[in-house]
This record gives C-alpha cells, structure tokens and sequence, in this order.
C-alpha cells in the first residue's frame, strides 16, 4: 500500500512540477510580450515625439517666414506710399507746366495776332525786303559756320598729314648716336711696342705729346694704346702719325715729326676723299671739286657731338623724302640740304653767319640760285624764295633734333677747352698751347727768341693767375712752360 501511495505522491509532486515550469513558462513569454509591448509602445511614443518636435520647428519656421512677409508687405506698403507722393508732386508740377504752358501760349497767340495785325498794315515790298535781309543773315551765318568747320578740319588734315610726312620721313633714315667722341684707340702688334713708344726715359711719349698736343695713354695688361684729346682734327692726325710709326716699328724723335708732318699734309687728300664718300651716301653729284674739299673739312667738325659731315648726309636724305612725299623738286632738295652748312667749314675764317658764309662760297662756284636761296635762309637769316627752302629748314631740324643726334655736355666741354687754349695763347711768346688730360694740364710751348729760361718760369705763373681770374673750373690746372731752342745747319 506504501509504495503506491509513495508512487502516488511522486506523480503529484511531477505533475505539480510540471505545471510549476509551465507556469512560469507562461509567466515569462508573458513578460517577454509585455516587454516587447512596451518598448513598441516607447518607439512609438519616441516617433511622436521627434514627429511633434519637427511640427514645431516646421511651425518656427513658418512664423519667421510670416514675420518676414509682413515687414516686406510694409517694406512695399511704404514703397507704395512714396511712389503715391512722387506721382503726387509730378502731378502738381504738371498742372504748373501745363498752366506755363498756357499762358505761354495764350502770349504767343496775343503776339502773333499782334503781328498779323502790323503786317495787314505794312507795305509789302517792305515785307519782302526784311525777308530778303534775314535770309541774307541766316545764309551769311550759315556760310562763316561752315567755312570756320572747313578751315578747322583742312587745318587737322594738314597738321596730321605733315605729322604723317615727317614720321615716314624720320622712321626711312637709320643716324648713330652721338657718343662722348673725346679718345682713340690704336691696338699695339706686341708688348714690345709699348716700351718703343715711350722711349728711353720717356722721350719718345714726351715729344709725340709736345708735337700733337694729344695725350698719349699706355695701360698694363692691354695691347692698346689711347689717344685722348678734345680737338678731333689733333686726334686725328696724331692717329695717322701713330699708325704710320707702328707699322714701320722705328720710333723716335726725328721719326715721330717726319710721320707728324706727313699725317700733316696727307689731311687734305684725306678731307677729300670723306667729301667724295658724303656725295656718294647722300646721292648727289655735279659738285665743283673746291666744293667738295671744303665739305671734307666738315668730316671733323662737329656741333653739339654731332658729325657736320654725317649731318649733311642725313639731312639729305630727310629732304629728298620730304620733296618727294610733297610734290617738290627732289634733287634740288637734296643738294641744298647736302650743302647747308658748308659755312662751318671756314668760321671763323670768314666773318658772319655760316648760313651767309655758305651761300657766299656757294655763289662764287656757280651754284644754283634756288640752292643758294636755301642755304642762306635755312635759318631764317633772309627770307625763303621756294618750296624746297623751306624743306631744307625742316630736314635740318629733323637731323639735329632726333633723340641721339647730338649732346651739349660734349659741345660744352670742348667749347671749355678752346676757351681755356684761347686765353693761353694770347699771351707774348706762346707759339703753341695745348689743354692735356681734359683740361687738367697745359702745356704751353714758346718761342726760344723770345721768352728765356727766367721768362719762361714767370709766364708760368702769369698764366696761371689768368687762368685763375678769367675761367671756372673744378679742381686744378697744372701750367707747364716748354722752351726749346734747336740749331739746324746742313752740311754740303
């Protein structure tokens, strides 16, 4: 009985345990719907909430944009009420020129009846005269208009066609520089050359310098020697004597004065063959050969820096240009503008202007009047008798005032050293004065019979006290007084 009552409770104690489990089974599948319940619920409760807080951002917005309206509406409403009070002034004003306007209308009207009412009164030949005088005086006003309207745009036509002409003419011809033209370079065979230029003790240099009046400069390390003076035509020849004394190789004194005087007298085949060569380049011909040596002189001459020669040559050119671009006669441009200022070849041999000089010398060789006409007024000293006078005028200005043509400082510095030479010179005894290392030096050379060796030291001093009171100048000028006394005898 024990066991089945034993079996009996463990079957309800397994039974109660299996609905103890299935209890609590339940009871969590409860739970875990409830909890699935709950968190759908704060999802949605969660949802509804961004949702309501994104209405009332929406609803933030919207009143901003309300607001915004609202003070456009009054922007505009106030906009509206300007535009009200401009359309309200235009208005009064209106009637106040619709009212000006009457009035004056009312008064033409009262004059042009006032007027009818004279000319029923007035004769009418006398009517058709005063039409005939304001016709008149309309058509005489009329015709001054457009001849003042005529002369102004002939006037801009000329001016710019003139421009034009002497642009085309400027831009045909190709002129150097004027460049500081005061020193010579001579390139030296070997440095053995240098050591027979200067010469023992230095005599050769010494008597070079003495004879030319040119300075003579020898540098270390260069194979080269420099000529330096103002005077272009001392340069010049002291160039060709140098020349000549390098190529023969034997220098000294006796050597130097025979090179020195044949430097001398080749100068004029020299002038004329540069005479013949400016023909050439300026395309002129038929020129009396007296002519065309006067004109080489010219080669080194200059004014303001600029070559006379090469001046002459460029001008021209410019008037040829000129004569063609204007219908004048081209040749006879040409030549007088080649010859313009072949006076500066004699001052200050003849007295006068060079424009007067020139056309002089001209004149006695048999040159062409038109031509003479030109040279002499090219600086309106008489007056121009033709077209082409007038054109040489104009080249000569084109040539001297391009850029580069010329440079006073060069013009002023040698007009510093002829001045300096010049008060020199005027001394008693002075046979020859020379200005050396750009006015730094004069070298003065006497006359042996005139000036002893006592005299000789108190010129010095004289000069220099000249020197001092008659010029300016920066720095010193040291005087040097040579007196040399040679006794010649040949022996037959």
């Amino acid at each position: 009985m024990e066991p089945i009552i034993i079996v009996m409770l463990l079957g309800a104690s397994l039974v109660a345990l299996l609905l103890v489990m299935f209890a609590r089974r339940e009871a969590a599948a409860e739970r875990e719907s409830a909890h699935r319940e709950a968190e759908s619920l704060r999802s949605e409760a969660r949802a509804a909430i961004a949702d309501a807080a994104r209405r009332e951002q929406q609803v933030v917005e919207r009143e901003k944009e309300i607001a915004a309206d609202h003070r456009n509406a009054q922007a505009y409403a106030r906009g509206l009420d300007e535009r009200v009070e401009v359309i309200a002034r235009d208005e009064k004003r209106l009637m106040r020129d619709r009212s000006a306007l009457d009035a004056e209308r009312n008064r033409l009207r009262a004059e042009h009846a006032q007027e009818m009412a004279q000319l029923t009164e007035t004769d009418p030949e006398a009517l058709r005269e005063e039409l005939r005088a304001q016709l008149l005086e309309q058509a005489r006003d009329a015709a001054q208009t457009e001849l003042r309207r005529l002369e102004r745009k002939s006037e801009s036509e000329a001016t710019s066609r003139a421009r034009e002409i002497l642009v085309d003419a400027m831009q045909r011809q190709t002129g150097e520089t004027t460049t500081h033209a005061t020193t010579t370079w001579i390139p030296l065979p070997n440095e053995e050359m240098k050591g027979r230029i200067i010469g023992r003790e230095g005599r050769n240099i010494r008597a070079f310098e003495s004879l030319t009046g040119v300075n003579l400069i020898l540098e270390e390390n260069v194979e080269a020697v420099q000529l330096s003076s103002f005077d272009v035509q001392r340069r010049e020849i002291a160039e060709v004597a140098l020349r000549a004394l390098i190529e023969d190789g034997r220098i000294q004194p006796q050597r130097i004065e025979a090179a020195y005087s044949r430097a001398l007298v080749g100068s004029d085949q020299r002038h004329r063959q540069a005479g013949l060569d400016a023909l050439d380049e300026a395309g002129v011909k038929g020129l009396p050969m007296p002519v065309v040596d006067t004109l080489g002189r010219l080669r080194l001459r200059t004014s303001f820096g600029q070559t006379i020669l090469g001046h002459l040559v460029e001008s021209a050119q410019l008037a040829a240009t000129l004569a063609a671009q204007v219908g004048a006669d081209v040749e006879l441009a040409r030549r007088a503008a080649f010859l313009h200022d072949i006076g500066k070849a004699f001052t200050p041999e003849r007295k006068g202007p060079h424009a007067q000089i020139g056309a002089e010398f001209l004149a006695e060789h048999g040159e062409d009047a038109m031509v003479v006409n030109a040279v002499a007024a090219h600086h309106d000293e008489v007056p121009q008798l033709t077209l082409e006078g007038v054109i040489v005028q104009i080249a000569d200005s084109l040539s001297a005032a391009r850029p580069g043509a010329r440079r006073e400082d060069l013009d002023s510095y040698v007009q510093r050293m002829e001045s300096l030479e010049k008060i020199v010179g005027s001394h008693a005894g002075v046979a020859k004065a020379i200005a050396m290392s750009a006015g730094r030096e004069m070298r003065v050379v006497v006359e042996p019979d005139e000036v002893d060796d006592e005299g000789a030291r108190v010129l010095a001093r004289t000069i220099a006290e000249h020197i001092s009171k008659d010029l300016t100048f920066p720095g010193e000028i040291k005087v040097t007084v040579i007196r040399e006394l040679r006794a010649d005898a040949v022996a037959g």
